[in-house]
């Protein structure tokens, strides 16, 4: 089984600096893993500890069950794609492909056919006897991948693979990634900043900040249910929207009193019951901006805004609003925001059951009542 399992990994650097908080991590055998998260969290320098590029402060990185700490990375059963290629600008596809194989002294009608067997996977057969310099940036990271592929590797480890392509390319590589994935069955690790990258291609998401993982799980239960603020804030686009409140128990219902104003929202009674302990607390409501939805008059769990700014993104349009110092973005339909002007001032009604709570202080979500699965402290 090709698995991969981190166990209180660390990285401390000479000056003293602790870049990872002794993460544990298990990646399954034939699993997409995708690590996300803001530049400096830690993710790359992760992947090139599981790489043995990178030494380890503390902790084991297993691979296929075998502690691999002191095993060099050509022995590791691993192979790396890197954001910048790393293509011989004097070799051809081909030569590029199959110069591993050589190295191992690989027989050349096995290098032959291994090459040519990705060349055929990746769609690549007719730029075998090109250079480098006379491929596009799509083209070059097909033939990194095809040189990762002829290795025939327990492991493959990306990192920020597409950050250089333009959008409309790097959604056709994350296709093609996919595809690749499905085709071949392997352990795959995955880094990116990108929360569209990871939301779309991994089996399961790992999310990083400051060199600690602050919660794993599939792409759906992640947006649905945050660990922490931070990573409510990380996935989705546009992020969820914040603001300051206070539990509070009014006429036997239990609300949050949103700072601006002095607005209460009322709980839905499953959220309610969780958070019966934070009465008098501040805490931070949490709602995402496909859960505010614009309407005409005031009633229960609505707020008055005053719309600054509309971006219409096709079918959809985000209306930027401010409510006294606090600013938030809903996402509607187009047909709900084709008449809305700036400066104008409606009512938003807030989708209550959707909404999260967060303690003030340690940020993790209070209002769901569950054991949240890769929960970890911020």
């Amino acid at each position: 089984m090709s698995n991969v399992v981190l166990k209180g990994v660390e990285k401390v650097y000479p000056n003293g600096f602790k870049a990872v908080h002794g993460i544990d991590l298990e990646i399954e055998d034939g699993e997409f893993m995708v690590l996300v998260g803001p530049s400096g969290c830690a993710k790359s320098t992760t992947l090139r500890m599981v790489a043995g590029l990178e030494d380890i402060s503390g902790g084991t990185i297993s691979i296929d069950d075998k502690v691999v700490n002191d095993i060099p990375p050509k022995d590791r059963g691993i192979a790396m794609v890197f954001q910048n290629y790393a293509l011989y600008p004097h070799m051809t596809v081909y030569e590029n492909m199959g110069f591993s194989l050589k190295m191992k002294k690989t027989p050349k009608n096995i290098i032959d056919g291994k090459v040519r067997g990705a060349a055929k996977i990746l769609d690549i057969e007719d730029l075998l006897d090109r250079k480098p310099k006379e491929l596009s940036g799509g083209q070059r990271q097909r033939v990194a991948v095809g040189r990762a592929i002829v290795r025939d590797p327990k492991v493959f480890l990306f990192d920020e693979p597409l950050s250089n392509l333009d959008a409309k390319l790097r959604v056709h590589m994350r296709v093609q990634l996919s595809q690749l994935h499905q085709r071949l069955k392997s352990t795959m690790i995955y880094v990116t900043h990108d929360q569209v990258e990871a939301m779309t291609m991994g089996d399961r998401i790992c999310v990083m900040n400051l060199g600690k993982i602050m919660q794993v799980d599939t792409p759906l239960n992640i947006y649905q249910y945050p660990a922490n603020k931070f990573v409510a804030g990380f996935i989705g686009s546009p992020p969820m929207n914040f603001m300051e409140g206070e539990i509070i128990a009014t006429n036997n219902n239990i609300k949050i009193k949103i700072k601006i104003k002095e607005v209460e929202l009322k709980l839905p009674l499953d959220k309610a019951k969780n958070l019966k302990d934070h009465i008098g607390k501040k805490v931070w409501f949490g709602i995402r901006a496909e859960d505010i939805i614009i309407g005409n008059s005031d009633g229960e769990n609505t707020m008055k805004g005053k719309v600054k700014v509309i971006e219409f993104m096709g079918s959809e349009a985000f209306v930027y609003s401010q409510m006294e110092d606090e600013e938030f973005i809903s996402k509607v339909d187009f047909l709900e925001a084709k008449d809305l002007k700036n400066g104008s001032e409606c009512f938003f009604s807030i989708n209550m059951d959707k909404c999260h709570i967060f303690d003030y202080d340690s940020e993790k979500n209070i209002s769901l009542g569950l054991k949240i699965k890769g929960e970890f402290d911020v």
